[in-house]
């Protein structure tokens, strides 16, 4: 499954001529390219998908996605803890 993420950009850096940044996300920092996004700038929220910014979001519009993929994070493991306690 392919997912792509919102993170805040908390620096942004360059990298063997590439516009990097260090992203937050949820507070699990990664470096991720901006070459895609260069208006991006410290404080934005972007769409991350494998390493790469794809877009920049509004904070709300990246606050409602983080919070759907908690829930969906909750309901896996409430699936998975029923699948391991339920007899076969």
């Amino acid at each position: 499954m392919c997912l792509a993420v919102p993170g805040i950009i908390i620096t942004i850096e360059e990298v063997d001529s590439l516009r990097m940044a260090k992203v937050s996300f949820g507070g699990v920092m990664k470096q991720i390219c901006l070459e895609w996004v260069p208006e991006a700038k410290i404080g934005d929220y972007v769409i991350v998908h494998v390493g790469f910014a794809l877009n920049i979001v509004d904070e709300k519009e990246a606050e409602e996605t983080l919070k759907m993929i908690s829930e969906i994070e909750a309901l896996m493991i409430e699936e998975e803890k029923q699948n391991t306690t339920s007899p076969v």
